[in-house]
């Protein structure tokens, strides 16, 4: 088994009844196969944008995994616009978390549950991955692009102590 990703990919949605309006996956790398760092990875209206100091962390984050994501999945999911920005993180895992990147920032809050989730054939585009996580819905979530509040009903969640690994090590 290899690993692929160890840091937390706190995220959340936002929807009017059964339509998506957006979807924010916000990552925490502590390590990767392609290095460490900060990123957001956004589908709203359509459009795809990756926003991280380390543009090609951001890009993969987005393609290698995001992408595959239930959340996103059945959407057209065009080239992300890649901007090479700083994000910043604040988190507490008993309050939540605060991530700000370019025009768009993402709250989560007030934590209502934590447990461990495994996951071992998680579908990333056809490759079947474990996926460890601490999962902790919460009861809020606000998104905002461009000054702009998107409204509508969401589910927001903390990721943290997340792991990817590949089933074996032939890839």
């Amino acid at each position: 088994m290899s690993v692929r990703f160890i840091g937390a990919n706190p995220g959340m949605t936002v929807r009017d009844g059964e339509r998506l309006l957006a979807f924010a996956s916000v990552w925490r790398v502590d390590w990767s196969e392609r290095g460490s760092g900060l990123a957001l990875v956004l589908w709203h209206a359509g459009t795809t944008k990756v926003v991280s100091a380390s543009p090609e962390l951001g890009g993969w984050l987005a393609e290698e995994f995001t992408r595959h994501f239930p959340e996103v999945r059945g959407q057209q999911w065009p080239d992300p616009e890649v901007v090479d920005a700083p994000v910043a993180w604040h988190q507490e895992l008993s309050v939540g978390l605060r991530a700000s990147a370019a025009d768009v920032t993402v709250e989560i809050l007030q934590p209502k549950d934590r447990r461990l989730v495994r996951d071992e054939t998680f579908d990333l585009g056809g490759t079947p991955h474990l996926l460890s996580t601490v999962y902790m819905p919460c009861a809020v979530g606000m998104l905002t692009v461009g000054g702009t509040a998107v409204t509508g009903e969401t589910h927001a969640y903390l990721a943290d102590a997340e792991v990817w690994c590949t089933q074996s090590d032939t890839r």
